[in-house]
């Protein structure tokens, strides 16, 4: 029996504000989309955290024996300064200060956006759509938007009417705002003469001369408005209704609810069964935004190149402190918090590589049943990743009093709690134990010399004394010194 059929994992559900016992569409298969990062500049550690979050969540629902089709998009185009519909594109903001072409820019920070995630150990997910690749698709809803009269064009640009939409439809209710409070907020903006009303959003901006990236529409040259995106691709990929849709709570209002009624104008079906919005990591107590400077780069930790760092954190220990708090909570980064989660990673994983050593006795003081099953309550639990540390630190303490003789464990027992802990920490949590993985390196490492060493040797032995001092000359100018004696050639890394 399927894993997912013994446990009962509630999702808390942006769109009701409570926790809801999650029931995919499709039995024993789970659709989620995340939208992803807009690629103009090198992710901070505040983006990274969403999706550290989100990737807990598909690492849990995988280990709970869903088959899980994770879509998460790379927004290449359309995304204009201010999350507005008036400015200029990011990207080609970018590309025009730089004096580079957009693609070149999009490009750069995709591949820097993969290296970094795939440090803090993220997997990749099911499909990693571009805007850009979908512009035809785009096009396409848009006519069907225009077709069931939500939508109008003037002057070569499409915008999305919400008030129409709002009559028989409820725009708001995700972020829980009505269009009444929009409107008494809202006054009128220069660029906006365009729309019938000012909570209109764009679905198609017809493209002033200056602006580098166009593709041709029914409608003009221009380029699609940024919400629709995410729409077009969830809905190719997952369906016109699917599981869970997620991000930064930033995204909430109005990119998300823009979602939900570009979704229900064009198919006249509820686009999202449940809503998760992971909170932000603040620095000084402020939002991290690549807009206002307050922020910080993952690099930077790793490399302890800050102001804020007193050294270098390896990136399991940055991903243990985001996980130490729940993704909806708010977590403020700081110095002390890291060095702090630094002990606490090393102790656990201290005690997890030490579990082999532990004695064994003919029955157990302590229920491993019990305890493993309050490592699934916790992540049942809207995926409580604090929660979950905390049960795998009471099973360090039981670990350390049976090596005091405080307590007892039998062998099946033993090898229950290994693989529970193997599993949560290594699977589910995402974490990497650095001291194995640098022991694999080494060994990789002095394998590979010696092998060097025997070719030199042989090139010696044939009197190929050119080949030999290349092999030495170049091993030394990587740091690694090869040193002649009786008993044959030893190496040393400087």
């Amino acid at each position: 029996m399927a894993l997912y059929k013994e446990q009962s994992l509630k999702i808390y559900n942006s769109m009701s504000g409570e926790k809801e016992i999650f029931t995919p569409i499709n039995e024993g298969n789970v659709g989620m989309y995340v939208c992803g990062p807009t690629v103009y500049s090198n992710v901070h550690l505040g983006n990274c955290r969403t999706f550290i979050s989100f990737d807990l969540a598909f690492r849990y629902l995988k280990h709970l024996e869903y088959k899980v089709r994770y879509v998460r998009n790379i927004t290449d185009a359309g995304h204009l300064e201010n999350d507005a519909d008036s400015g200029e594109d990011r990207i080609a903001k970018k590309a025009r200060l730089e004096q580079i072409e957009p693609m070149e820019v999009v490009q750069r920070y995709t591949i820097d956006f993969h290296n970094t995630l795939q440090k803090f150990n993220n997997l990749p997910p099911s499909i990693e759509p571009t805007a850009t690749g979908h512009i035809v698709e785009q096009i396409e809803t848009i006519k069907k938007i225009l077709e069931k009269g939500f939508a109008y064009e003037v002057n070569g640009s499409v915008y999305f009417d919400v008030l129409k939409f709002d009559k028989d439809h409820n725009y708001g209710k995700l972020s829980g705002r009505t269009i009444e409070d929009m409107i008494a907020n809202t006054r009128e903006l220069s660029g906006q003469s365009d729309k019938k009303n000012p909570q209109d959003f764009a679905l198609w901006k017809k493209a002033e001369p200056q602006h580098i990236m166009r593709w041709p529409s029914p409608w003009s040259d221009g380029f699609p408005g940024w919400h629709l995106e995410c729409t077009v691709m969830s809905t190719k990929y997952l369906g016109e209704s699917f599981d869970i849709h997620g991000g930064g709570m930033d995204l909430k209002f109005p990119h998300h609810e823009c979602e939900i009624a570009q979704g229900e104008a064009a198919t006249g079906k509820t686009p999202v069964n449940y809503w998760m919005h992971a909170n932000m990591l603040t620095l000084n107590g402020q939002k991290m935004a690549k807009s206002t400077g307050n922020n910080i780069l993952p690099n930077e930790i790793f490399t302890g190149n800050n102001p804020n760092l007193s050294k270098a954190y390896s990136p399991s220990v940055a991903r243990f402190f985001m996980l130490q708090a729940h993704y909806r909570s708010i977590l403020d980064f700081s110095n002390d918090a890291l060095m702090a989660s630094e002990k606490g990673f090393n102790r656990l994983m201290d005690n997890f590589r030490n579990i082999d050593q532990l004695p064994v006795s003919n029955t157990s003081s302590f229920s491993v049943d019990e305890w493993k099953q309050r490592c699934y309550n916790a992540m049942n639990d809207d995926f409580n990743s604090p929660i979950l540390i905390a049960t795998l630190f009471d099973a360090v303490k039981y670990i350390n009093a049976i090596k005091e003789g405080e307590e007892k464990i039998s062998q099946q027992d033993l090898e229950l709690l290994k693989n529970t802990m193997h599993a949560f920490i290594f699977e589910v949590l995402g974490l990497v134990d650095s001291t194995i993985v640098n022991e694999d390196r080494t060994q990789k490492l002095s394998g590979t010399i010696e092998l060097l060493i025997k070719l030199r040797a042989e090139a010696r032995t044939n009197k190929d004394f050119a080949t030999s001092d290349q092999i030495r000359d170049q091993l030394l100018s990587l740091g690694i010194q090869l040193k002649d004696g009786k008993d044959g050639t030893t190496f040393s890394v400087e």
